[in-house]
């Protein structure tokens, strides 16, 4: 009984959402809409949304829609480390095999202890090892490590996607069979998830032999890549670059300021070269991001490292976000409109986002432009009164005291009258 009592009380401490307390309204076109339909939540909600977008509501009218939040992203599934098998020599070349694991796969990479070699690799895969067994080509890849001329190092292997149980490498060039300590099989590529830019610069500043790029990212914004986008020079160049946020809300009475904190760094190359026959094409210009979105907003640095080198002309540098979508089920005709804007609100708890699949046929809604709620309304002040004037109470406080000070020193005059 008490358990049923506690659970009604925090149901009624809750705020429930209403029209009148989102501040921010933005249409929601799904007029030929019939089942399921997602529309993409773009980076501008979230700065007056409430953080997590816990304050977003659907409605159909008067009517709120239950919906489910979706980020856009590739399964995650872990990479596995495969031992190298047989490996020796044959023609010349370093030659071994790798029992792959279950399942398709479509990125390799090659642990090589070797350095300062630019080698090739042919790849072919088979569902049994033995005499007699049937190989398919896989293709012809470069691998190199030029970490002495600061151009990077690259032993992944991009095949198409395969099922082979059985991997046959065979590598020429200065690469040893003791040289070779596995391989890492990373799961198959099923498509590049969407992004959606948050803050774009193109303005560089240089600090000693460093080129620095910064952005202003709004509240609660968060960011899950960086992407690089070079000029024409240097036509091949490798650069490490660190990442540092700070905070842009101000801290509250006795709290310390916000400050600069690093946050990851990387490292961003491009290499197109021939040499010693050998074809070298490789692009790494984007960067994972942590994901970070503190409340206030934040002002992000990226610091690319040159060296002796010449800095590279970059056009510019976006930091974006994984499209966040909120899907629902659409009904022929219905007019949708989203609010939000009410931070007293916690995120809302459907069956339907419990429930959720998603329907490969499922329809794609618009977001119109952001207004201000006509029908807005702060909401009522729910807190105590002594909370929402406690001068008051001190005050009350103040007279009490005053009142037993004279109450005392009146039974101190009455207990000892004057002789």
């Amino acid at each position: 009984m008490r358990t049923a009592a506690w659970l009604l009380l925090a149901a009624a401490a809750v705020p429930a959402a209403d029209i009148h307390y989102f501040r921010y309204t933005r249409p929601v076109e799904a007029t030929s809409a019939n089942g399921q339909a997602c529309v993409a939540i773009d980076p501008a909600v979230f700065a007056h949304a409430a953080p997590g977008l816990a304050d977003l509501r659907l409605y159909n009218g008067a009517s709120e829609v239950p919906y489910a939040l979706r980020v856009a992203s590739s399964p995650t599934v872990a990479a596995v480390d495969v031992a190298a098998l047989n490996a020796g020599s044959s023609g010349g070349a370093t030659v071994f095999d790798a029992a792959m694991p279950e399942g398709s796969y479509s990125d390799v990479s090659l642990s090589i202890k070797a350095q300062d070699f630019i080698a090739s690799v042919a790849v072919s895969g088979s569902q049994a090892q033995g005499p007699g067994k049937l190989e398919t080509k896989l293709g012809t890849f470069t691998i190199f490590d030029l970490t002495k001329q600061r151009l990077g190092r690259s032993t992944v292997l991009h095949l198409p996607q395969s099922d082979f149980r059985i991997l046959h490498f065979r590598i020429d060039g200065p690469v040893k069979p003791g040289e070779i300590g596995g391989v890492t099989v990373g799961p198959a590529r099923s498509g590049d998830p969407k992004y959606a830019v948050v803050a774009e610069s193109a303005k560089v500043t240089r600090d000693g032999h460093a080129s620095v790029i910064e952005f202003d990212v709004p509240d609660n914004t968060p960011v899950d890549r960086i992407v690089f986008v070079p000029g024409a020079h240097p036509a091949n160049f490798s650069r490490d670059f660190a990442i540092s946020v700070k905070p842009k809300k101000q801290p509250a009475a006795g709290e310390e300021s916000g400050r600069e904190v690093p946050l990851s760094g990387g490292n961003v190359e491009r290499v197109h070269r021939a040499d010693g026959g050998h074809r070298i094409d490789v692009e790494n210009l984007t960067a994972v991001a942590p994901g970070w979105a503190p409340e206030g907003g934040a002002h992000w640095k990226v610091r690319l490292e040159n060296g002796d080198d010449a800095p590279v002309d970059w056009r510019s540098v976006r930091l974006e976000m994984l499209e966040r979508s909120l899907c629902f089920d659409a009904a022929p005709g219905a007019a949708y409109t989203l609010y939000y804007g009410d931070p007293a609100l916690s995120a809302p708890q459907y069956d339907y986002a419990r429930l959720f699949a998603a329907q490969p046929g499922a329809a794609t809604a618009k977001l119109g432009g952001e207004s201000a709620n006509p029908g807005f309304k702060a909401r009522p002040d729910a807190r105590p009164f002594t909370e929402r004037h406690p001068a008051l109470l001190w005050i009350a406080l103040g007279a009490v005291v005053l009142v037993l000070g004279g109450v005392a020193l009146r039974s101190v005059k009455l207990t000892n009258p004057a002789e």
